[in-house]
């Protein structure tokens, strides 16, 4: 679809680049010749990732372990970035979920998805925007939203919440930064099965054939269909399109009820199994990071 140069000379920072749509897009970035700054919690995957695309594309990819709900760490992050020279595009992707029923919702759970959600991904935007804007400098930002901003979705309701606060940033910064020449929109893919966030979201694998039931055109998404609207967003030639949270769900949202309704089949016995699956996912990631 693009030509292999299509981003060369460009400087991308990607978060939650190490794995899942994070990497994908990393990934169609360094393909099109873009160099790229990846970052997230574990650094085993970033390093793995970075010497994946640098030893297939010939790209420099820089990765650090951060923890965006720290701002005063992303506010280091970024100026380190920037001292070695300006970002031209950032992709809000890092992102935290889980499967539950809002009754059973600790407040200490809806921080945990909200902080990195909600928090993290405006002190990244607002860390690398400013510095944009100080140096008279022109950028695009794409977040990773979901179609529940339009929706909204039961059993995830801090996602839920915490995503439709990204689309009004989306809309709010494109309004107010446009006169910068800084694009802001983003992607709300429906179900791409990634490993991580399969884990959490569809525990046992079981429930796929529900997915597709309630996608129209009757599959799942495709990894490449994702990645050249990223790199779509992130090219030059269409600075006309900003403000736009764009739906790649096989028209999905549009048959209503949010992602997971199909979860109001599942009894109070079937939660209780899906929430140790999910506990034991989680402690294999805890044990990989440790």
């Amino acid at each position: 679809m693009f030509k292999e140069d299509l981003l060369r000379g460009k400087r991308i920072l990607v978060t939650g680049g190490g794995t899942g749509l994070g990497k994908e897009m990393a990934t169609h970035y360094g393909q099109h010749g873009a160099d790229l700054y990846i970052c997230g919690r574990r650094e085993n995957v970033l390093k793995d990732t970075a010497t994946e695309i640098e030893d297939k594309y010939n790209v420099k990819v820089n990765y650090e372990t951060l923890d965006i709900r720290a701002s005063s760490d992303v506010e280091s992050y970024i100026d380190g970035i920037f001292q070695e020279g300006p970002l031209d595009g950032l992709v809000n992707n890092a992102a935290g979920n889980f499967i539950s029923p809002t009754k059973d919702l600790s407040h200490k759970g809806f921080d945990a998805i909200a902080n990195i959600v909600f928090h993290g991904t405006f002190y990244i935007t607002h860390s690398v925007g400013k510095r944009w804007i100080e140096q008279k400098l022109r950028g695009s930002i794409i977040s990773i939203l979901t179609t529940w901003v339009w929706t909204g979705s039961p059993y995830v309701v801090p996602s839920a919440m915490s995503k439709s606060g990204l689309h009004a940033m989306t809309q709010s910064l494109a309004a107010e930064w446009g006169k910068y020449g800084i694009k802001v929109n983003a992607i709300a893919p429906g179900p791409f099965p990634t490993k991580g966030a399969w884990d959490r979201l569809n525990p046992g694998g079981d429930n796929d054939s529900d997915f597709m039931g309630s996608v129209p055109v009757g599959r799942l998404g495709e990894m490449n269909e994702l990645q050249n609207l990223a790199t779509f967003l992130m090219a030059d030639g269409c600075d006309y399109l900003t403000g736009q949270t764009i739906a790649i769900d096989g028209a999905q949202y549009l048959t209503g009820g949010g992602t997971f309704s199909a979860l109001d089949k599942v009894s109070e016995e079937d939660w209780e199994q899906l929430r140790a699956m999910i506990r034991s996912s989680n402690d294999k990631d805890k044990a990989n990071r440790s």
